[in-house]
This record gives structure tokens, C-alpha cells and sequence, in this order.
């Protein structure tokens, strides 16, 4: 009997769509570990990122420094919850590259919510303080604007979320 192949998670949603929290659903399942780009910047750039052009050059280095990784751990046989947004075309090409360089599955989770419903996440994770980030308005709109939706010309094999 042989194991099923090992399968490359990506998330797409706007900030607060509940990407980190689906993330940590996906990752209890067997042989598979969740990477966090959140985690990951706060550590290697402690107030660093104050602005997008901060998080656009940190979180390429950290893409640039994890691509190898991902692809070596995909190849041992284990599956990846990759809680990096895809949410731009070059992103989930660069995922792409990783599952496809592995010869490993993948999942495109799309979480399709409202900017109303995220910005409510939003106020309420910003309120807990138990998040790596603190989003403002003025941010997530910025981010949004480059936000793309993933279509079906790219070719992932696609889950929509509409509620978590």
C-alpha cells in the first residue's frame, strides 16, 4: 500500500480572512508541517517592516531563503501548509515552482470573504494583541489593492473557503 504524495497547501485571502487559522487546521493532519511567513518575519526582522515596501523586500528574502527548504521537505515525503499569502499571479507562481520542482500535489485554498468581514477580523485580532501584526486600515487597504484572486487560466486545483 503506498502513502498518498506528499501535497503543498497554499493560502490566498485578504488580511484577517482566516488564512493563519485555517493554516493551523490544515497542518494536524499526519506528516505535515505549517511554515508561517508571519512568524518567520517577526523573528528574522524585528521592527523592520514598517511599511509595504518593508514587508515586499523582507518577505522576498524570506521566500528566496525558504523556496529550497520547502521543496527538500516536500521531497522527504512530508506535506506543507505554507501560510504565505498567495495573493498576487508572481506568488503562486513561485508556489507553484516549489510543488512543481518536488513532483509533489497541491491545494490552492482560496478563503473568498468580504473586505467588510475581514476588516471586522481585523479590529478583533488588533483588539487581542495576540497576533504578530498590527494591521491599520490605512494598511490593509494598501495590501488590497494588490490583491488578486486566483482564476482558473492559472491551473491550481482550487478549495473555496467562504467561511471559517
Amino acid at each position: 500500500m503506498s502513502s498518498p504524495r506528499p501535497t503543498l497547501h497554499m493560502l490566498c485571502g485578504k488580511i484577517a480572512a482566516g488564512k493563519s487559522t485555517l493554516a493551523g487546521r490544515l497542518a494536524r493532519a499526519p506528516a505535515t508541517v505549517l511554515l508561517s511567513e508571519d512568524q518567520w518575519l517577526a523573528r528574522l526582522y524585528p521592527d523592520e517592516i514598517a511599511s509595504l515596501a518593508d514587508y515586499a523586500r523582507c518577505s522576498a528574502r524570506l521566500r528566496d531563503a525558504m523556496g529550497a527548504h520547502v521543496e527538500t521537505l516536500l521531497r522527504a515525503g512530508l506535506s506543507i501548509v505554507l501560510d504565505f499569502p498567495a495573493n498576487t499571479v508572481a506568488n503562486r507562481q513561485w508556489m507553484r515552482s516549489l510543488f512543481e520542482n518536488a513532483g509533489a500535489d497541491h491545494r490552492l485554498h482560496f478563503l473568498d470573504l468580504s473586505d467588510q468581514v475581514c476588516r471586522a477580523r481585523l479590529s478583533h485580532r488588533n483588539a487581542s494583541g495576540t497576533h504578530e501584526y498590527e494591521v491599520s486600515d490605512a494598511e490593509f487597504d494598501a495590501f488590497t489593492r494588490h490583491f488578486v484572486p486566483p482564476s482558473k487560466e492559472e491551473g491550481f486545483e482550487t478549495i473555496v473557503h467562504r467561511e471559517l
